[in-house]
């Protein structure tokens, strides 16, 4: 496994990371939201690195245009939790 990461300082997208050998691209946003999204080409990660709005390129031309996939590292779900809907179970667990 070859992981590429950059770091954005701007907008909602933090940081990108990309796996060259199995071609996932995970992304992280602020409040600690990540998305994947797996068979990415390379050459899409490069130009997310280097678009003046990274977060905008995301939504133009890789949300809608590569299946998701399981995030590898931590984060908090694309979605809602089971907690975040429910709440704490009843007694407490």
């Amino acid at each position: 496994m070859s992981l590429v990461t950059k770091t954005f300082t701007q907008g909602s997208l933090r940081r990108a990371e990309y796996d060259t050998s199995s071609r996932q691209l995970d992304l992280h946003f602020d409040g600690g939201r990540v998305l994947a999204y797996k068979a990415v080409p390379e050459e899409v990660f490069r130009r997310l690195s280097s678009a003046p709005n990274p977060a905008t390129y995301w939504e133009d031309r890789v949300a809608e245009e590569y299946p998701k996939a399981t995030p590898r590292s931590g984060g908090k779900p694309s979605g809602p939790t089971l907690h975040d809907l429910f709440g704490d179970p009843p007694g407490g667990n």
